[in-house]
């Protein structure tokens, strides 16, 4: 079954919790919203380290590198049978300048047609609660889960 990492990005405003969240580019995941944002992940190779693999995927996806204090948080299993591991880091990035590497698609599928696709087509921060509706539902229970820890802290 496949894996991947990813890094959970959040930063406190006054009392609020704001959460980073990436969508997946491509035509597929165009005109969807809710339930398709993503913390920004990737799959992890065969005896590859999953924290770096997450920190890779996170500059591949935004242009950025992050470092700091990572909280590692309980795995999750998405809907499709993948496991996705995953970092929350307390930090803040400018949204403005972000950008992401693409790929190569065939669309429509059997088309014989490539199109270079970003892997990610907009990244924000979102408030708790909103982040909650938006981000993949297997996902939500990285939120819940730093979100106890915070208020444990």
């Amino acid at each position: 079954m496949k894996t991947s990492a990813g890094i959970l990005l959040f930063k406190k405003e006054k009392d609020s919790l704001y959460y980073f969240l990436v969508h997946p580019g491509g035509p597929f995941w165009k005109n969807k919203d809710l339930g398709a944002w993503s913390v920004p992940k990737g799959e992890i190779l065969p005896d590859e380290d999953p924290l770096k693999r997450a920190l890779t995927e996170f500059k591949e996806e935004t242009g950025k590198t992050i470092e700091g204090k990572f909280i590692e948080l309980s795995p999750i299993k998405q809907k499709g049978g993948k496991t996705v591991y995953a970092w929350a880091l307390e930090g803040d990035i400018e949204t403005s300048d972000l950008y992401s590497n693409t790929f190569p698609l065939e669309w429509p599928p059997k088309s014989g047609k490539i199109l270079q696709v970003p892997e990610v087509d907009r990244w924000e921060w979102f408030p708790s609660e909103e982040a909650m509706q938006r981000i993949n539902t297997a996902q939500k229970d990285f939120i819940t889960e730093l979100e106890i820890i915070v208020k444990n802290q």
